[in-house]
């Protein structure tokens, strides 16, 4: 029976392309979650975009089973703090091992392995003691001598193997050997395989194993623990989705790709967990590449987690190589959920629609627990509705009786109404069919004042297009909508109607990349034929007669009129060679340069711009300037006023409302020039001269006609 003590949740964070989904798939085939006939890269990228792009763009919940020996695991716990024995100190042989075992490699003696440590430890400052006397006790009467390899501030003793694997057989001699000293923990590290592989062994006749049995030869029980991971996305497209991870877990792996180092998403992403209170485990990953630079990479993290190197684990979730020591550090570093069994409160962080069972929420357990046939009710919307089937994501949706305090599942609400069950909304439980089942009090009392829990911070839409049908779907369009945005909490949509489309939907989105990627849904998974305007961001216009704000399609250079434009705060982080030519297009972009801030050979700007200017084609150009070496963060900061403008497009003589945008004075004439040119080629040819213009109030900006098609005075014969 797993106990909520043995549960551990947790997500991985990182830059767009640093290995994810990648370890994902190592933690799935070593935790035997997914067979070895069934597994196939990017196993948690279901979404067939995913698979294409090789990018994660929904996050994903998984259930993984993981046995681990006392002896490695919490059995070494040795005080009411979950303190392991001696931590740091094992952290730190630990780190030498795996220098060791990386400059020199496989395939050498057992002395040559020694010597190298020993040289380690020197300058590691540890005080050593290489093959020590140790007096063998029996009946407090000396027996014998055993000599072990190292004993290490004479607490730890390490031992060394350089065979093809290590037997029940060795291990039993080297705890017997433990059983006869003074010494509490040894630690026996084998060179002889692919993988290091480490055994921590504890003897102490007087300390009782949290899991209510002595470690000894004979019984070596393991215990199983649970890990719920959440996969996350890595674009800045998709930091909502990030967010919402975060605050369904305890803890956080952060991987740092050793080829390229911290990047301005990763330093985002720190940010977002540490603000959630998470327990972070540093990994450099991809350590299996020619290029890979863990030194320096190692440098910048401890720079930027105030960790020492020691702490940091170098891995490649490609190889597999020292990936089980990452789930090792889950069960030693991130906490074990708490909650309250006296009231039901779980967190909802993502949902999808059934067809045939309504919205299937997934909800993180905080308090109580659900079953199904239960009355559940959602604390926001009020709705209500009787659980249908509650069960957990292995990595399918598998039914159980129920969920506990800490668990990450899912819940088949019944609801058709798409609205009555949002993210971030708390569910509860109004009735019980199981009330001889649960512990929950408060039910048996009837008592249902239960608070809320604090959900998730409002997303705001970065930039805006409408979304027309060519066929005149509207209703289909609407339907569409409403289920993707049950899936994605941060895509937002309001009618709208236009004199040349009809009507239509004013879509707002987190970036370009997240607006290709709900146009190519709607697309495939509805089967629409799409019109899609040029995306422009959001301004706020305020008439200063009345004070009120108006819409952006109302704005004319009238002088009562007050308009402001979104600003951002801007992190790009980039190789030192390349500061010159990033500054220059910053500046070219508006931006105001705040400071500079070193991390080992590259360079962290930051900056103040406006959206409008870092939306659109900002880091196509940064990613140009810097040979594919720079990266870019930002985030809202706010309004600012602006010189800005309002250009229309006239086709014919005719003012075509959906291409209007809202223009800053620098830029005017060579947007202008670039959008008639763009629908010049667009458009097609008539039997009539069509001319294109560009026109700020009664002034044109630009031009281009369209020729009219020769007669063909033959067509007719």
């Amino acid at each position: 029976m797993i106990i909520k003590e043995n549960i551990r949740n947790f997500c991985i964070i990182a830059h767009i392309d640093h290995g994810k989904s990648t370890l994902a798939d190592r933690f799935l085939e070593l935790t035997k979650t997914v067979e070895a006939r069934q597994m196939k890269n990017q196993y948690l990228d279901t979404m067939e975009l995913e698979r294409e792009r090789g990018i994660t763009i929904k996050l994903q919940p998984v259930r993984m089973l993981y046995k681990a020996s006392p002896t490695n695991a919490d059995c070494t716990l040795t005080d009411v703090d979950n303190k392991l024995l001696y931590e740091d100190l094992t952290y730190k042989i630990r780190g030498v091992a795996f220098k060791v075992k990386k400059t020199i490699g496989l395939g050498h003696k057992e002395n040559v392995y020694q010597n190298a440590l020993e040289e380690e430890f020197k300058n590691q400052g540890l005080n050593i003691q290489r093959e020590k006397r140790i007096d063998i006790i029996y009946n407090d009467k000396k027996i014998g001598v055993y000599q072990p390899d190292f004993v290490i501030d004479n607490k730890v003793i390490v031992e060394i193997k350089a065979l093809p694997f290590i037997g029940k057989k060795e291990e039993k001699q080297i705890w017997s050997y433990l059983k006869g000293s003074k010494y509490k923990l040894l630690l026996l590290i084998n060179f002889g395989s692919d993988d290091i592989y480490f055994k921590r062994i504890i003897y102490d006749k007087v300390r009782i194993c949290p899991r209510e049995s002595v470690f000894s030869p004979r019984k070596s029980a393991q215990v199983e623990y649970i890990f719920n991971l959440i996969d996350t996305p890595g674009h800045v497209d998709f930091s909502y989705e990030v967010s919402r991870s975060l605050a369904a877990v305890e803890g956080a792996i952060l991987l740092v790709d050793a080829t390229q180092g911290i990047q301005a998403q990763t330093l985002a992403n720190l940010h977002q967990a540490k603000n959630q209170g998470l327990d972070i485990i540093p990994a450099i990953n991809k350590i299996d590449l020619p290029a890979a630079d863990s030194e320096k990479v190692s440098k910048e993290i401890q720079s930027v987690l105030k960790v020492s190197e020691d702490q940091i684990i170098k891995i490649s979730a490609k190889t597999g190589e020292n990936v089980e020591q990452v789930l090792e550090e889950v069960i030693k570093k991130v906490r074990s959920p708490k909650g309250d069994e006296n009231l039901t409160r779980a967190l909802i962080f993502d949902s999808i629609y059934d067809e045939y069972r309504g919205v299937i929420a997934y909800v993180r357990i905080v308090d109580g627990e659900i079953f199904a046939s239960d009355q559940i009710k959602m604390l926001a919307t009020g709705a209500s509705d009787e659980v249908l089937e509650v069960g957990k994501f292995s990595p399918k949706l598998t039914p159980c009786e129920k969920l506990s305090v800490g668990d990450i599942g899912y819940v088949v609400t019944g609801f058709k109404d798409i609205n009555k069950c949002q993210v971030g909304d708390t569910l509860t439980i109004l009735n019980s069919k199981n009330l001889n089942k649960i512990k929950n009090y408060k039910l048996k009392t009837k008592n249902f004042d239960v608070s809320p829990l604090p959900g998730y911070k409002k997303i705001k839409p970065m930039i805006f297009a409408s979304i027309y049908t060519a066929t005149g779907e509207v209703n289909k369009l609407r339907d569409a909508l409403g289920k993707l945005k049950l899936n994605d909490a941060s895509l937002s949509y309001e009618p709208e109607n236009s004199k040349v489309f009809g009507f239509g939907f004013e879509c707002g989105f987190l970036g370009l990349l997240h607006m290709e990627i709900i146009k190519e849904r709607l697309e495939r998974e509805y089967d629409l034929d799409l019109i899609i305007t040029t995306p422009q961001v959001k301004y706020k216009i305020i008439d200063q007669v009345s004070g009120k704000e108006i819409s952006n399609q109302l704005f004319n250079q009238s002088t009562n009129q007050l308009i402001q434009e979104p600003w951002v705060k801007l992190d790009i982080i980039t190789p030192q060679i390349y500061i010159g030519q990033v500054m220059e297009l910053a500046q070219k972009s508006r931006a105001k340069y705040l400071s500079t801030n070193y991390l080992a050979d590259r360079v962290l700007l930051k900056y103040e711009a406006p959206l409008a200017s870092v939306i659109i084609n900002f880091y196509d150009r940064l990613k140009s300037v810097s040979a594919g070496y720079a990266s870019m963060n930002y985030e809202m900061i706010g309004y600012r006023a602006g010189d800005l403008v309002k250009m229309d497009i006239l086709i014919a003589g005719d003012k075509i409302d959906v291409l209007s945008q809202i223009v800053h004075k620098k830029e005017l004439h060579s947007k202008a020039h670039r959008i008639v040119k763009r629908l010049k080629e667009l458009i097609p040819r008539q039997m009539f001269q069509v001319s294109i213009q560009a026109a700020v109030g009664g002034k044109i900006l630009a031009r281009e006609n369209i020729t009219a098609l020769k007669k063909d005075v033959t067509a007719h014969l």
